[in-house]
């Protein structure tokens, strides 16, 4: 999240998405490959590391390919129908499967190309961190909540990865979804990697316009895995769907927003540091639904569409502002800055470690409370565990 500005749409999408590096119902899906999605060997020697989840659950991941018959694509309206990459992460039986890669070389080199033009680091010290999901791992018994993540504009769905692994070892299903034509790339079943379309020109109606869409996805989503008679992943079975959160980074966080305003399905709510540009909130508010805001440190300002959002927020709700952070410290990018050495933005005084620490805490804790009924004390005031966290108001 930052301070909007009242300048052209392109020039609020760069200022507020910064980062330093890197038919209805009816869906088609398929494994990815694993051989596009292989990381290569690195030469230079660079190997991030995600850190570990905490919770007791082992990790399996696998990979969706949703095609919306009945959308076609909203940017790329001659590709036709809207196709859509998902990885779910889930409690998964110890000891199966093999270790999932972090994202394809591909898709790594257009990230690097598109965040940091020039550089000499290898897309492959990128594709080739290490995560702790395993591929086609067996899934363990039972029933758990869902919980669905948009990354940031720009930013492919792996930017949200290390969050992803620690919900599912807390004992959710995690849909992490690639919002096509809106992120550097996503690589699709066939090796093909498409690569952003509104990046340089956003389309008319600006960052409400792309969070709208996103709802749209996020919904569509729902419906193919929650679908009774032809789900679109075959663990279909592990999600109680009168349990769904969702959760997002910086326009991702705002489309949470969005979606929770069309989808009453969507039960409780997570913006992290991004600006509400979509209408924000009707006046109805969320009806009674539990929302966190978690913002980076900004000096002492605030983001007017928070402090106007805040008033609509009609549930339960926090607003935690997190000291000595930036607007990319809620995701993987501090710890592969950390290694690849790319200095953190001015100001930034939390350690990579740390800053996924204290959103895996806050989150996590959030969807326990809201989707399992745990209390969770950290949630109720400022802790001395957490010095770094303000809450606000």
């Amino acid at each position: 999240m930052t301070r909007i500005r009242r300048t052209a749409v392109a020039a609020v999408l760069t200022l507020v998405l910064p980062l330093p590096v890197v038919a209805a119902g009816t869906a088609l899906a398929a494994p990815a490959s694993e051989h596009s999605a292989a990381a290569a060997s690195d030469p230079y020697g660079l190997h991030p590391e995600l850190p570990r989840p905490t919770g007791p659950h082992a990790v399996g991941r696998e990979i969706l390919h949703l095609i919306d018959t009945h959308r076609q694509d909203p940017w790329v309206p001659s590709a036709g129908p809207r196709q859509l990459m998902v990885s779910m992460y889930y409690p998964a039986q110890p000891g199966t499967g093999r270790p999932a890669p972090y994202m394809t070389v591909e898709a790594a080199r257009d990230m690097i190309q598109l965040k940091l033009p020039g550089t000499t680091i290898p897309a492959e010290a990128v594709s080739g961190t290490r995560t702790w999901a395993r591929s086609a791992a067996r899934p363990e018994h039972g029933r758990s909540p869902l919980v669905m993540l948009s990354p940031g504009f720009t930013m492919p769905r792996t930017e949200l990865t290390s969050l992803a692994e620690d919900l599912a070892s807390r004992g959710y299903v995690v849909a992490l979804v690639d919002h096509t034509y809106e992120n550097s790339g996503t690589t699709f079943p066939d090796g093909q990697t498409l690569t952003c379309a509104i990046c340089d020109t956003p389309p008319t109606g600006g960052p409400g316009a792309i969070a709208e869409s996103r709802a749209k996805d996020i919904s569509f989503v729902i419906d193919q895995l929650t679908s009774r008679h032809h789900p679109g992943w075959r663990y279909a079975r592990m999600i109680d769907a009168r349990r769904i959160g969702m959760a997002g980074h910086s326009l991702g966080g705002d489309a949470a927003v969005t979606t929770m305003a069309a989808d009453k399905r969507v039960q409780a709510g997570v913006n992290l540091d991004g600006t509400m540009f979509a209408p924000v909130l009707p006046t109805t508010g969320l009806g009674g639904r539990p929302f966190l805001l978690v913002s980076h440190d900004q000096g002492g300002g605030e983001d007017p569409t928070w402090t106007s959002g805040w008033a609509n927020l009609d549930g339960w709700k926090r607003w935690l502002t997190v000291s000595g952070s930036n607007h990319a410290s809620f995701t993987d990018v501090p710890v592969l800055s950390e290694t690849l050495g790319i200095p953190e933005p001015p100001g930034t005084t939390i350690s990579a470690e740390r800053s996924v620490q204290l959103t895996r805490t806050y989150v996590g804790a959030f969807f326990d409370l809201h989707l399992r009924g745990i209390p969770e004390p950290v949630l109720d005031g400022p802790s001395a565990a957490n010095p770094e966290v303000s809450f606000h108001p």
